[in-house]
């Protein structure tokens, strides 16, 4: 079993780490959204290609995403982050205290 929280301590690590920078990356998105900056601006250009398609999917998941203009996607996307993020690290202590 310690084989296991050798491999899977790290991954979790290097995981919970990209979620919780896509996590500023949604909250810059949606500041973003606000002020309709250059959209050939190449920062603003990473940004949109890395959270429309993910904002398109809950679109589509989720119908009352847009209520009356106000776009709630940015919102469940940080509430996904957060439940995987959650999600892993009592996993982890789940494994820890089983070994």
């Amino acid at each position: 079993m310690d084989f296991l929280l050798v491999i899977f301590q790290p991954l979790v690590t290097i995981i919970t780490t990209l979620l919780r920078l896509y996590f500023y990356v949604v909250i810059v998105s949606a500041i973003l959204s606000w002020v309709s900056p250059d959209p050939f601006n190449p920062i603003v250009r990473v940004i949109r290609n890395l959270t429309e398609p993910v904002f398109h999917k809950v679109r589509q998941w989720i119908p009352f995403a847009n209520i009356g203009g106000i776009d709630l996607s940015p919102i469940a996307v940080l509430l996904g982050i957060e439940f995987l993020r959650m999600f892993l690290a009592q996993g982890m202590q789940w494994l820890r205290f089983q070994m």
